[in-house]
């Protein structure tokens, strides 16, 4: 990564885009025009000026060999990280055209590098001193008592508006509107049951979605009760499935498992938004122990996430695992090195292996809407109205999501496809298949569907 002559590629430098209107303005500056003084020097440092709107240029420079992840400084207005300008900035590099030749940086890129290198030494050195553990542990054991009294006291509260629901009839769902959902997860909030109020606003949404909305409502309630009974008797059940509840009604909780080290390439990286919140969903795979992990990132509503790591590179780091049988959420350690290109593919299933996969995690967490599959030459093929993605070696197919249908990615699917078999990483669940990143059958680069 730090050798002048390795390159990113345009989709992992897009990969690291907020949104998709930054994706959009980066690719417009990718050229360049609007740019002067642009270099890059031998320990992985990118900088340049961009015309912008003012008498003076933007000064931008990107560190993407820093081994916690691509660092990048601009003294444009955004509070987009990255800026469409480091997007350019590095879509110019990656162009790999003579544009961004080797030099000695600048006054002012030198400055923010040498005082950003100097702060992550003394960030390291003070974590590694400091003590680990809570201050007074007696107190936090009071502190989680307490709430674990008034998640209880919600969860007894939310049955019973269950109960209601159902002895009332699910058509006066339709009817009440979705103030009633909103003060039930207000109190679920109050109780300090954040993912037991995550489930009811959700279950507000499907009076009158259309086609079989009473089926979905059903299913839903169903499993809402099942997770209210699971904290309710939480004591009785085995400790994996246990902290599963814990997770799943919003307790926080913190990676304990060993740490593991690998090279773990970058499969995907998308976000999703509400208006309270942006989640960024980051899926590893480790080359050495076949171990798939997400890594999970969050910033403010209408703010992208810290957490940004390239498409397709590889990482040499160690990540721990969060409790839980299953679970596939894990913490990034220490980095080793900055992400570099690796010729890595996961391993694939057939679609069938993949519905198996789901029911078999199921059993460990009944609340999972998905897990991450690699399939194996499979198709792209429409269905209908629909789309699926079909065993080029067998009769089983999955279907896709109205997610994945919504998404320019399905077209770039096709056309990587070209009617031939493909790789496709996705996430697997009951309302069928999300494609995130394809590879061609042939050698080729991973291509972001995201």
């Amino acid at each position: 990564m730090t050798q002048q002559g390795v390159r990113w590629s345009a989709d992992q430098v897009l990969s690291l885009a907020p949104d998709a209107a930054s994706r959009k303005a980066g690719s417009k500056l990718g050229a360049a025009g609007p740019w002067s003084e642009a270099g890059s020097s031998g320990e992985g440092t990118v900088w340049g000026l961009c015309k912008g709107s003012g008498s003076k240029p933007y000064q931008t420079v990107v560190d993407v060999a820093d081994a916690s992840g691509p660092a990048y400084k601009c003294s444009c207005p955004s509070r987009k990280f990255p800026c469409k300008h480091a997007l350019g900035l590095l879509l110019l590099w990656a162009g790999g055209d003579g544009a961004v030749p080797a030099r000695q940086p600048p006054e002012w890129a030198g400055e923010w590098l040498e005082g950003r290198r100097k702060r992550s030494a003394e960030k390291h050195a003070a974590a590694a001193a400091s003590p680990s553990g809570s201050g007074d542990p007696e107190a936090a054991r009071l502190r989680a008592e307490r709430r674990a009294a008034r998640i209880t006291a919600g969860a007894t509260e939310l049955e019973q508006r269950l109960v209601d629901l159902l002895r009332g009839g699910l058509a006066g769902a339709e009817q009440a509107g979705y103030g009633l959902w909103e003060e039930t997860a207000a109190r679920m909030v109050d109780a300090q049951a954040s993912g037991l109020a995550a489930r009811v606003r959700e279950l507000g949404a499907i009076p009158s979605s259309g086609p079989g909305w009473p089926v979905r409502l059903l299913e839903d309630c169903a499993l809402l009760h099942l997770l209210d009974q699971g904290w309710l008797r939480r004591e009785r059940l085995p400790d994996d499935l246990a902290a599963t509840v814990r997770s799943r009604v919003g307790l926080p909780t913190s990676a304990g498992g060993p740490p593991l080290r690998d090279s773990w390439l970058v499969l995907a990286q998308y976000d999703t938004a509400d208006a309270r919140l942006t989640t960024r969903r980051i899926w590893l795979y480790g080359a050495a122990s076949g171990r798939t992990a997400l890594l999970l990132s969050y910033g403010a509503a209408g703010r992208a996430p810290e957490l940004a790591l390239p498409m397709g590179l590889a990482l040499d780091a160690e990540v721990s695992a969060y409790p839980g049988a299953g679970q596939p959420r894990a913490a990034l350690g220490e980095q080793f090195a900055p992400p570099a290109p690796a010729a890595i593919r996961p391993p694939g299933v057939t679609p069938a292996e993949a519905v198996a996969r789901y029911g078999e995690a199921l059993r460990d967490d009944p609340w999972l809407d998905s897990v991450p599959v690699t399939l194996d030459r499979v198709v792209p093929a429409p269905d209908g109205d629909s789309w699926q993605l079909a065993d080029a070696d067998g009769n089983t197919a999955l279907p896709l999501t109205s997610t994945a249908r919504s998404r320019p990615g399905l077209w770039r699917l096709v056309s990587v496809s070209g009617g031939a078999p493909v790789k496709v990483f996705g996430e697997c669940g009951h309302r069928g298949f999300t494609p995130l990143t394809a590879w061609p059958e042939s050698a080729g680069e991973a291509v972001s569907l995201c």
